[in-house]
């Protein structure tokens, strides 16, 4: 294993962070956060935790720090629908229905979907059944032909705009199924769809568009996330909502 030194010196890399400024942020001095890096300093518990809220390190990876530094892991990893979680498990139900009409669902650190909300329903009835066997995954379903793909008519840019999401969450903590997962899907190289995800036009956004019951859908999705989780699970889940991006396909969904 190595050192809760070595660990918090990898993290601190990987921001790009100097041992100045991780001290002035965690308001101790350059000098002991060099000790506790070179293992010549021995960081208490709530060290350990101060650091590593300095360099952002994902809950998972705290309880990593700690347990190299000799103490028991702080925070827990329960499944959403564990009773430990009721309020939280409610609050983000709530936040699904309330989206209804238009399509909402939850993530893991993964893209495995946890939970969605029944406007999603209609579009998984249109995938082939063996993406629908557990866990689902939505860059699988997004960018497999035999899922979302098939009905999405700017493959490129969407492709672009999971490849930006998914690197940007490897630069920020390394995970080798969200590795292996980006290497099968998003890999750059020749595009299967025809384009180097580059959309002409005005929207401030990119939106998905998706071609059912010949017509066009133009969705953009926002993301929520807890704001100050204490679990693992609720660290690294995220609701993705789908809004309309104009009327007609607003239209679609509030018809009666």
């Amino acid at each position: 294993m190595d050192t809760v030194g070595e660990l918090l010196r990898h993290w601190r890399h990987r921001r790009g962070i100097s041992q100045l400024d991780l001290a002035i942020a965690a308001d101790v001095s350059a000098r002991h956060v060099s000790l506790v890096e070179t293992g010549k300093s021995n960081p208490s518990a709530d060290m350990v935790l101060r650091l590593a809220e300095q360099l952002n390190v994902p809950l998972r990876d705290r309880n990593r720090l700690l347990l190299a530094a000799g103490f028991a892991p702080r925070y827990a990893e329960r499944p959403l629908d564990h009773t430990a979680l009721a309020a939280a498990h409610d609050a983000v139900r709530r936040v699904l229905r309330a989206h209804e009409p238009f399509p909402a669902l939850v993530f893991d650190r993964r893209w495995n979907i946890v939970m969605t909300n029944r406007a999603v329903d209609p579009f998984l009835a249109r995938v082939a059944p063996e993406l629908l066997r557990p866990p689902v995954n939505l860059l699988r379903l997004g960018l497999d032909p035999r899922g979302f793909a098939g009905m999405v008519v700017n493959l490129a840019d969407v492709r672009a705009v999971f490849r930006a999401r998914v690197t940007r969450q490897l630069a920020a903590a390394p995970d080798p199924v969200l590795t292996a997962l980006y290497e099968e899907l998003l890999a750059p190289g020749p595009e299967p769809d025809g384009g180097a995800g580059r959309l002409a036009g005005p929207d401030v956004v990119i939106p998905m568009v998706l071609r059912v019951d010949d017509r066009e859908l133009r969705l953009f999705s926002t993301i929520t996330t807890f704001g100050t989780p204490m679990d693992i699970t609720l660290d690294e889940v995220a609701i993705e909502s789908y809004y309309p991006a104009d009327a007609e396909s607003a239209a679609y969904f509030t018809r009666p």
